[in-house]
């Protein structure tokens, strides 16, 4: 993407860049915003009053991942408390990671001795996850963008441990307009996904916990330094952005001609070359199996 086929920066700062999402729901005295949201993806199964940040933030294991990571242990209107993980996260093994970080959360809770005593009383763990422009690996194509994902059993369905959960909130798949909007949730997803592109707020979305979110998201609002790492966050996505359209128009090109597999091979092939994306990753992206990417890149390590 050239610099004039950039976007300008909006009115409002991008909530799903890192340093937008760290400004926006990170800090103390903004946590009324992030129990509004997380509210709002529980639907009612929960009602959160308080929260504590437990590592206000941490990194991915790499710079390419960039996720930001909020490990919080709330509090619900019956006093019970609960351990969430919310994360801005890239599309490299997504499941895995996630397995990896709820698994990570739960083991963190034994105590280094007197194990008996304890008797794994492990509180609820919930790992929330945004997907910023990617499909949910092995989904299928349907348009649901909330999966609520816990353990059960594989023949009757049947709810098996329901205190270790996995909501995927796939936003490209969200595509109401304001005046579809009918949820909280809906007003959340509308948010994150379309506030950069707003020059004003929503009429449904006038109300008190948004006009905050609107006002603190302010472009204007920021320091010249703020201003500065936004604008390098928002190229590195606009970066991204563009070396996968690139990738995927140079995919077709080849294989316009050539029936749809061999077009899919293509946009495969330049992802896994060009982008070193890896099997579940480049899946989600060309909208492929998983099967399908091993079989184009074991014919690539032959070409080698």
């Amino acid at each position: 993407m050239t610099k004039s086929q950039q976007p300008s920066v909006g009115k409002f700062i991008d909530p799903l860049l890192d340093f937008s999402f760290k400004r926006i729901f990170g800090t103390e005295p903004n946590q009324d915003l992030l129990i509004a949201f997380l509210n709002g993806v529980f639907h009612g199964r929960k009602d959160i009053k308080r929260l504590v940040y437990n590592k206000n933030e941490h990194v991915g294991d790499t710079d390419e991942l960039g996720s930001v990571i909020f490990d919080l242990t709330c509090t619900a209107s019956d006093g019970e408390q609960f351990i969430i993980e919310v994360q801005r996260t890239a599309q490299i093994n997504l499941k895995r990671r996630m397995l990896y970080y709820g698994s990570k959360l739960i083991s963190d809770q034994a105590p280094k001795g007197r194990r008996k005593e304890w008797d794994y009383a492990i509180p609820e763990v919930y790992v929330i996850v945004l997907m910023d422009g990617f499909a949910m690996p092995g989904g299928g194509h349907d348009d649901r963008y909330l999966h609520d994902i816990c353990l059960c059993n594989r023949d009757t369905g049947e709810v098996f441990y329901d205190d270790l959960g996995f909501i995927y909130l796939e936003l490209r798949n969200f595509a109401k307009e304001e005046s579809e909007l009918e949820t909280d949730l809906d007003g959340w997803l509308y948010v994150l996904k379309n506030m950069s592109k707003l020059n004003k707020i929503p009429l449904y979305l006038r109300k008190p916990i948004f006009e905050k979110l609107f006002n603190i998201a302010e472009y204007s609002k920021l320091t010249k330094e703020e201003k500065e790492m936004y604008d390098a966050s928002l190229k590195r996505k606009w970066d991204t952005a563009g070396a996968l359209e690139y990738a995927r128009r140079e995919g077709e090109e080849k294989g316009i001609e050539k029936g749809a597999e061999q077009k899919s091979y293509n946009v495969v092939a330049n992802l896994i070359q060009q982008l070193g994306l890896d099997d579940e990753a480049a899946a989600g992206v060309a909208e492929v199996s998983i099967d399908f990417v091993r079989k184009v890149r074991a014919a690539l390590e032959k070409k080698k």
